[in-house]
């Protein structure tokens, strides 16, 4: 659920309890996922008070359960697309971003790789920069790590470890956080599977949008990497404002009021394969 815009003169629904809770319900049963500070603004109460209808919700109603910020459907809010999947997805439009990306690195830099396809793309462009020496990637991906390993000794790769998802080859808590809690980097590139100016970037899973959120509190520079069809959606998972990010570099069409919008905020988006 994307919260309303500031300023958008649309005042909260004023509804007794059970209508309330009624709403939320069926909110919650068409969009997955509703967060206490939404629905306190969407219906002009207290976040106590929200918490006190999920919590209500939780026990009486099947189906919805109580998360941490919020409600979901019991059931996966998202069915998750393997990695493998996913990859043959806009090649040419991540192919084209992995590249770009490529470029921004120098000799002796320090960067962080989030997983996913796009940032293999990264990876993959990297071991092509045969002209690099002496740089160090920090990554929660194995198979970006593997990947890596055909350019050692020019790039040393550090895999952060953690505990493993399957389905994208990725590390997440517990553990994950350790060395990231430790290290500040020079550039970290992030993927992501919505970007909209209100919600801000998003993801399809929990544990991924917290590893993300510390991933970007070790670098110097944020980027977040996706191609055009992310801009103009959200998903589930909340990782940060569009504002607390410093690019985003994308390739393919990109929603024009979204990047309208993005840019009359003062967020460059470099577009590496732009389509009319």
């Amino acid at each position: 659920m994307q919260p309303p815009r500031k300023n958008s003169g649309i005042e909260p629904e004023v509804l007794d309890i059970d209508q309330r809770r009624d709403k939320i319900a069926a909110m919650v049963n068409a969009e997955q996922f509703a967060s206490v500070q939404d629905l306190a603004r969407l219906f002009g109460v207290s976040q106590v008070t929200i918490r006190a209808d999920i919590d209500a919700l939780s026990k009486e109603r099947r189906g919805l359960r109580r998360v941490r910020g919020g409600i979901m459907r019991g059931q996966a809010p998202y069915a998750e697309t393997p990695y493998e999947a996913r990859s043959r997805a806009q090649a040419e439009d991540k192919a084209a971003i992995g590249h770009a990306a490529a470029a921004m690195v120098q000799s002796n830099d320090t960067i962080l790789l989030d997983v996913g396809t796009t940032t293999m793309a990264i990876a993959e462009a990297l071991v092509r920069r045969t002209d690099l020496t002496n740089v160090t990637v920090f990554t929660n991906g194995l198979n970006l790590a593997l990947t890596l390993e055909s350019a050692y000794p020019q790039i040393q790769t550090v895999v952060t470890g953690g505990s493993l998802r399957p389905l994208q080859h990725s590390l997440v808590e517990p553990m994950a956080t350790l060395v990231l809690e430790r290290i500040r980097v020079g550039i970290a590139f992030i993927g992501c599977n919505g970007i909209d100016p209100d919600f801000g970037i998003s993801t399809t899973n929990l544990p991924e949008a917290a590893i993300k959120q510390v991933i970007m509190r070790a670098a110097l520079r944020v980027v977040i990497v996706a191609d055009g069809s992310k801009f103009g959606h959200s998903t589930l998972a909340r990782i940060c404002g569009v504002e607390e990010v410093d690019s985003f570099l994308t390739a393919g069409h990109v929603d024009a009021s979204c990047a309208t919008q993005l840019k009359e905020i003062g967020i460059e988006i470099v577009n590496a394969r732009p389509v009319d």
